[in-house]
């Protein structure tokens, strides 16, 4: 039964605690003790299990703490004051309404464009957020745009991207997991795939992920959105007064940081090498003294230390998870009940296990080796065709990474919008990417299982 698998139980308990508004790690260590001790092991393994995991997510959350430090160097060097400037110069005292509608939209524009390029074209995954949104915060309450619009946008890139496009982390993901996973267990069995065949078994599910992103845009989230700024929000003269210092040589500095740090990020597959190149230019520049590293380093912890810290415990959880076998008695229970004449039921079963997976890892590229070599199987004997089971299995693996409370699809955006502390991970990233991506995932999904 899906109701006493200890995988789901724990899966719900976390998604329960974290809608509590109960922070995410808390939620993730009582969920990872909940899914240890149902799947019949004593708290000594599962929390061994646990700590064990918890090594995973250490490079993440030092790279992330990185680039938190440099998102303050370059608030410091004036790059995004001049940027404010422009942007309110743009719009005016007293900007028309068709001005602030038409600006909003550009404004959501370019930021799909960057977390799509931040996949493939620059693969820098969420690098760019702390250093992109959080200059825009000021632009956006201006605007009145929802916050949850943003997040939609800055998800969808994100994933949508590497379900269908063989390029960047795409390639990691179709072509080293995807295919590589389906192949290993199809094999022996008559199956096997390219990644031409899982970009095309996605174009169905992918449609489905940009209806959702044209819902949230145009619909759900239309509507203006006021934010209490901390301090009022900058008028045009005030800017004038801060920027009136700024030095062209900074600017020149910060512009050639960027650059370095996402060319050395590329060169040595390293956000640290990468950022920390980046820092020691704006420092050798004078955007801040070496004595004052330190307090920069302390400002970027309190920048990104909890999608670090989420990260790290989201690992431990995963390990869990795997130690207890509890996904493959999930699987095994499901696939005996079912009968061959029930592939639509099969199918929508099988999508779902995979969302209350992904959604509890966090990862859908850690999901995969999990259930490819048990998904498989089952789809060539309930009769699917090579692009179905395509399709289920990427499917499957993708569907929670959207709307996980663990997922650095979610936690990436929440890192830059909620800067000021007026955006909620969970109510404001997760449950909107959850209802836009997720919902509508399972639902082309599902069609693409059927008619492929």
């Amino acid at each position: 039964m899906l109701l006493t698998n200890n995988v789901v139980l724990s899966i719900i308990l976390l998604l329960a605690l974290s809608l509590m508004r109960i922070n995410v790690v808390i939620a993730l260590i009582i969920s990872a003790l909940a899914a240890g001790l149902l799947g019949n092991m004593d708290i000594q393994t599962t929390i061994s299990a646990f700590t064990d995991g918890l090594g995973g997510g250490a490079a993440v959350a030092m790279n992330y703490a990185i680039l938190g430090a440099f998102a303050v160097a370059i608030s410091k060097s004036g790059l995004t004051d001049l940027l404010a400037m422009q942007v309110i110069k743009k719009l005016g005292g007293q900007p028309s309404e068709k001005a602030l509608f038409w600006f909003k939209y550009l404004v959501l524009l370019l930021l799909v464009l960057f977390a799509i390029s931040s996949q493939n074209l620059l693969p820098v995954h969420i690098a760019f957020i702390p250093i992109v949104v959080p200059p825009l915060l000021d632009i956006m309450n201006r605007l009145k745009l929802d916050r949850r619009a943003v997040a939609c946008v800055l998800t969808f890139g994100l994933t949508a991207t590497y379900m269908i496009l063989p390029v960047g982390f795409g390639k990691i993901f179709i072509d080293n997991i995807i295919v590589t996973k389906i192949n290993e267990a199809g094999t022996a069995l008559g199956l096997q795939t390219n990644a031409a065949q899982v970009s095309s078994a996605m174009l169905i599910p992918v449609t489905g992920m940009i209806l959702g992103l044209l819902i949230a845009v145009f619909w759900t989230y239309r509507k203006p959105r006021e934010y209490q700024a901390a301090m009022p929000e900058p008028t045009a003269d005030s800017i004038e007064q801060r920027i009136a210092d700024i030095s062209p040589f900074h600017i020149a500095v910060s512009i050639a940081a960027i650059i370095a740090t996402f060319a050395l990020q590329l060169y040595t597959d390293s956000i640290i090498v990468g950022g920390l190149v980046g820092l020691t230019i704006f420092a050798l520049g004078g955007i801040f003294k070496l004595k004052e590293s330190n307090d920069l380093f302390q400002q970027g912890l309190r920048l990104m230390a909890m999608i670090g810290f989420v990260m790290i415990a989201a690992s431990g959880f995963a390990n869990v998870i795997k130690e207890t076998d509890g996904v493959a008695v999930l699987v095994q229970t499901f696939s005996e009940t079912i009968g061959s004449d029930n592939k639509g039921w099969a199918a929508m079963i099988m999508l779902l296990i995979g969302l209350f997976i992904t959604m509890g890892i966090g990862s859908s590229f850690s999901t995969v080796p999990i259930i490819a070599a048990i998904y498989v199987p089952i789809c060539i004997s309930l009769g699917f065709s090579e692009l179905a089971t395509v399709s289920l299995v990427a499917v499957s693996a993708a569907l929670g990474d959207a709307g996980s409370p663990a997922s650095d699809s979610t936690l990436g955006p929440t890192s830059g919008l909620n800067v000021d502390g007026k955006h909620d991970h969970i109510w404001d990233s997760v449950v909107p990417t959850f209802i836009h991506f997720n919902i509508p995932l399972l639902v082309f999904g599902w069609i693409a299982a059927m008619v492929l």
